[in-house]
């Protein structure tokens, strides 16, 4: 087993169980039972409807205020994300005024059925925002790690996630990169290191950034990942005319659908994509 995977198999480090509208955690299947699994990437903006560009000067206050929008936006994401195994969230509130003191990522968990999650507060501004990523799964994972990424401006993150045999794990890990090219080239080189180990690795967040600077002009030009093609629009949601939204995949893993999800509810559009897992992922040790 790898030693850092090891330390955190042996410390049960995880995802938050949910309970109560889903089946519960002690029930979760974990990657032996499973062939495929298909995986989500979103930018949900706290759940703003975001539908032009003056929109970001007119709704602006509802990054800071509750409204009662809000809510159904998330009753419709919510609805999307059934469809799918493990789920990346960006630009989530963890419970604070402009969400009515909802934390996101648990009411995506609860509504979509997902038996893990995990968020991870980035940004903590006490009562007026709580700037977070998270993960659902449906799968019970091997062990999850939360990693604060390099910058000038602190406040992005990346969560691994760790499923199948601890021999040979599939490695999920889910970001939201900084704007600026130069700490994108140090966010990348952190992640870089973290997944140089491992055969299966799967990137997948909002990058802002389009793949062919990610692969071919920043740190993971030496990862060698394959992403989507270079044409797949997620931004801005209502005329998408830039990729800044990835699920990249090492070569091992075979993929069966890749695509943007048309489904407008916030600035970003979700990529979606359903991966083959080798064998070697589902073996004996995940227990």
């Amino acid at each position: 087993m790898y030693p850092r995977l090891r330390d955190q198999v042996k410390r049960l480090r995880g995802l938050h169980p949910v309970r109560g509208a889903t089946s519960g955690s002690e029930f979760a299947p974990t990657l032996q039972r499973a062939g495929r699994i298909r995986l989500l990437t979103f930018n949900i903006q706290v759940g703003i409807a975001t539908e032009a560009y003056h929109h970001y000067l007119t709704r602006s206050w509802q990054h800071l205020l509750p409204h009662r929008q809000r809510q159904d936006n998330l009753d419709r994401i919510a609805e999307l994300l059934r469809n799918y195994d493990v789920v990346a969230l960006q630009e989530c509130d963890g419970g604070s005024m402009r969400s009515g003191f909802v934390n996101q990522v648990q009411y995506l968990a609860e509504h979509g059925g997902f038996p893990y999650w995990r968020q991870q507060l980035n940004r903590n501004l006490g009562r007026i925002a709580q700037h977070s990523n998270g993960i659902l799964s449906r799968y019970r994972p091997l062990a999850v790690e939360d990693h604060r990424l390099p910058g000038l401006i602190p406040g992005r993150g990346a969560i691994v996630a760790y499923y199948g045999n601890p021999e040979d794990p599939l490695v999920l890990v889910l970001m939201h990169l900084s704007l600026s090219k130069g700490a994108q080239n140090r966010q990348l080189a952190y992640i870089r290191d973290l997944i140089a180990p491992y055969e299966h690795v799967v990137l997948m967040g909002d990058m802002n950034a389009h793949a062919d600077q990610l692969l071919g002009q920043s740190p993971l030009k030496e990862a060698d990942l394959a992403p989507l093609a270079n044409s797949a629009f997620s931004f801005p949601s209502w005329r998408p005319e830039k990729a800044l939204d990835h699920i990249l995949v090492s070569p091992s893993l075979d993929v069966h659908d890749a695509k943007v999800v048309s489904y407008p509810v916030s600035d970003h559009l979700p990529i979606s994509m359903e991966i083959e897992l080798p064998r070697p992922v589902g073996g004996k040790g995940e227990g």
